[in-house]
């Protein structure tokens, strides 16, 4: 069965369109450029946190991947998500809210931060459980 299929009656999946900042991600742009010109684009947050991960900059990665997050429940809310139902990693423009929640995940654990953790894996779940957990 498709995910989306919803045989229990609750809202139909949230497909977020299309983030301008992915093709010039894609492209090789900077990051930090590529932020400065789309700010609400959870994706430029989500690659800024997972450079800050990877240079062991946990605070900086924590507070990136926050703000993705937020930006991201602001583009959800924009496109009828009610607070719950399915956020399917296989569309890809969902992806940059769900790799900054994952991120939020990451570094909340690194800092002791565990009802946070706990809360993202619950949201994650609920969001699509096939969702990468790398």
């Amino acid at each position: 069965m498709p995910l989306g299929d919803n045989l229990l009656d609750g809202p139909p999946p949230t497909l977020l369109p299309e983030d301008p900042a992915a093709a010039e991600l894609a492209g090789g742009a900077d990051p930090d450029a590529v932020l400065r010109a789309h700010p609400t684009s959870s994706l430029a947050w989500a690659v800024l946190a997972d450079q800050a991960w990877a240079d062991g900059r946990v605070i900086e990665s924590y507070a990136f991947a926050r703000v993705g997050y937020h930006r991201g429940l602001d583009a959800l809310r924009r496109n009828g998500w009610k607070g719950h139902g399915p956020v399917p990693w296989s569309h890809e423009a969902n992806r940059g809210f769900l790799r900054c929640l994952r991120s939020l995940q990451r570094a909340s654990a690194a800092i002791g931060e565990q009802d946070e953790v706990d809360r993202i894996g619950a949201f994650l779940d609920d969001c699509d459980p096939s969702i990468p957990r790398t």
